[in-house]
């Protein structure tokens, strides 16, 4: 029987895919995105168990999912919950030890669970009808306060079954409230429905903690649940047998996150002191206030950033900061306010946790050399034991090496960047040079051994290239005043610290200057998408996410105060200095080949920025590239799109830096790869 000749020539082209051998370097774009992650250490009260979660991979599914693990004292690590096509999240002990509280999404909505420490199956506290969004143990263990989000009112439905589907700007939310739930002997047979603590349409309850001895619970107040309104939040005292809330803390500004001492006589809680301004680059408080009210102090004036995690134990008030490139575990004197370095090892301190005594802790941490691990130690005699074994998953990965290098820029400030080289780096060739710049603008880059994103910065080391990540001026962990030295000066600056950094490594003979590429996501992908419009020094850029027009971003974004406050105006106050850091403004002068990708539902940077970058790229004739990636919003948050994203980088990169034509892989098919050289 005689095949027709295009089917032959289907088969012919199925062989040739099924015996092509992978052409990608080192570990494999899956791998990577299959890497399993700990986080959220949570330690029991006598510090001989931590339950922490673990982050997986689901391929078939299409989805990352999260469970909780436990690990006892000499013994490994198990798995304590599996929540089928769920997530199960924030662990917290009883009082007790004798449960666990989690959250999990097991039905339509997320709840609290409870499950015995020594295993077996979990058991839903709540059934809220909108789900329970926090939750906290009281003190004497018998009772849970949570937040829930209010039910959707009886004339809301009848809209939307009369005129459908539409919204008014800024007014459609429901507001967040506290309730109470009692925890019955045996959580299996609930003896009570929840009792709520806050009522009222004009605010709403975010962080709460409860008093140590469970009469009283501070939180913060906002006046809706708006991401702007963040800035306007206030602490109050609730009176649990009461109910009666009072303020505590009121006045403009960010007041937030009350953390109560272990004597109940006063609560610290994080601040933007005031200041309704400049809070996105101006270094956050930590004050200490009277339980009953009072003048607030202000704690770890000494520390120039942003403290973060605020935890007071009978041990010491202890906060985390970044430090440049390091994030360190501090102590604060509850009495002078003054912050001292606790714990520098490991060299990044991502959370902690401690006992009620204060004497054992949990922590999760990251080396250069290891991937996030989960750590045991006693508090005075501080000696990390690392009780997860994460970085085993790395432990055969020939993976290149990174390091902190500096330079100064065009108007003399000292920019730090990581620098990944290859394995069998030979400091006498000339590699490619790959750049990569982070978001935020106060995101921070420091050395890791596996950097996992959209960017296959691993296979291009293995490629033989360098990796450039740039702490460009705005970056964490330098203090206020760098945070400082792109207002008013965004994008100009930021691509002078790119540039110089650029130039540092082309000094020191290490690029082909020939063979250089850069990109970014978010901010990372607006100063991507500047550099495209304003130099010619490289082959090909890559924007994610990115700005591409201030007064598009502006008008679109759901954090309007990001822009007024960076460049200290609104568009028809001072449209110059909206134009002089706009890429668009330079849009005549590009002729770099650029790759653009977002998600269809960004809000943060609303996909406008896409398509007017990329339109105005095809209008003076440069080759340009816009993937939308569907349903997605500022990020690619499921692991099969994201692999695609990471092939359409390199791809990208492939052609005009290697001069290769790469073809996604299908099927059983591999990689095709051309070399155009």
């Amino acid at each position: 029987m005689r095949l027709p000749s295009i089917l032959l020539a289907l088969a012919c082209c199925a062989a040739r895919a099924f015996s092509q051998q992978p052409v990608v370097p080192g570990p494999s774009f899956r791998d990577i995105i299959s890497l399993k992650g700990a986080g959220s250490p949570a330690i029991s009260p006598d510090g001989r168990a931590i339950a922490y979660t673990v982050g997986s991979t689901e391929w078939d599914e299409n989805r990352y999912d999260t469970e909780i693990w436990l690990a006892r004292v000499g013994e490994q690590p198990v798995q304590l919950t599996r929540t089928a096509k769920g997530n199960s999240t924030n662990p917290a002990w009883s009082p007790d030890g004798a449960w666990l509280g989690f959250l999990a999404d097991r039905g339509d909505k997320q709840q609290v669970f409870l499950i015995r420490s020594a295993g077996g199956e979990a058991l839903a506290l709540t059934a809220v009808k909108d789900g329970v969004s926090a939750f906290a143990w009281a003190p004497d263990g018998k009772r849970i306060a949570f937040a829930a989000d209010e039910p959707e009112l009886p004339a809301e439905k009848e809209r939307r079954e009369r005129y459908g589907e539409w919204a008014v700007e800024d007014q459609e939310y429901r507001q967040r409230h506290l309730w109470l739930v009692s925890v019955p002997a045996d959580p299996a047979v609930p003896d009570s429905q929840p009792l709520r603590l806050t009522d009222g349409d004009d605010f709403g309850v975010f962080a709460f903690a409860w008093s140590p001895d469970g009469s009283r619970i501070a939180f913060e107040r906002r006046p809706d649940p708006l991401i702007n309104s963040s800035a306007r939040s206030d602490i109050m005292v609730l009176d649990v047998a009461t109910r009666a809330v009072r303020p505590l803390v009121s006045g403009p500004g960010s007041d937030g996150n009350p953390v109560w001492s272990p004597d109940g006589h006063w609560i610290v809680y994080a601040s933007a002191g005031g200041d309704t301004t400049s809070n996105y680059y101006k270094n956050g408080q930590l004050l200490k206030v009277p339980e009953g009210g009072g003048t607030p102090v202000r704690l770890a004036t000494n520390l120039d950033e942003n403290p973060g995690q605020p935890r007071w134990t009978p041990g010491g008030l202890f906060i985390t900061a970044w430090q440049k490139t390091r994030r360190h575990l501090f102590r604060v004197d509850a009495e002078t306010g003054r912050a001292t370095p606790f714990a520098p090892q490991p060299d990044n301190i991502l959370s902690v946790d401690f006992t009620p005594d204060g004497r054992t802790m949990a922590l999760l941490a990251q080396t250069p050399a290891t991937l996030a691990e989960v750590y045991r130690t006693p508090v005075e005699s501080y000696a990390p034991e690392r009780v997860t074994a994460m970085s085993d998953q790395i432990a055969d990965w020939e993976l290149g090496t990174s390091e902190v290098v500096s330079w100064k820029s065009r108007d003399g400030s000292v920019i730090e960047g990581v620098l990944h080289k290859p394995a069998a780096f030979d400091a006498t060739r000339r590699y490619p040079l790959l750049v990569l710049i982070h978001g935020g603008p106060t995101g921070i880059d420091y050395p890791v051994p596996v950097y996992g994103s959209v960017y296959p910065v691993h296979q291009w080391l293995a490629k033989g290239a360098l990796v450039l990540r740039p702490n460009y001026r705005g970056s964490a962990g330098y203090g206020e005043a760098f945070r400082s030295l792109n207002v008013r000066n965004l994008g100009v600056g930021d691509a002078w610290d790119v540039l110089s950094g650029v130039d540092y490594l082309v000094g020191r003979g290490m690029v082909d200057t020939a063979r250089m590429g850069a990109m970014g996501w978010s901010q990372g992908g607006y100063i991507s998408a500047y550099l495209t419009t304003t130099t010619r020094r490289f082959k090909a850029i890559s924007v994610g996410a990115g700005i591409s027009n201030w007064m598009t971003y502006y008008v679109n974004t759901d954090i309007h105060p990001f822009t007024r406050q960076y460049l200290k105006a609104t568009p028809w106050s001072d449209p110059e200095i909206y134009a002089r850091t706009s890429p668009m403004t330079f849009i005549k002068q590009a002729r770099t080949p650029t790759l653009i990708q977002h998600g269809e539902f960004d809000r943060r940077v609303p996909i406008p920025n896409a398509y007017e970058l990329y339109q105005g790229l095809q209008d003076v004739g440069v080759e340009a590239r816009l993937i939308v990636y569907k349903g997605f919003g500022h990020g690619i948050t499921k692991p099969k799109e994201r692999l695609a994203a990471v092939w359409h980088n390199w791809q990208w990169f492939g052609k005009h830096l290697w001069g290769e034509t790469i073809e996604l892989p299908l099927g059983a098919a591999s990689v095709s790869v051309s070399n155009g050289r």
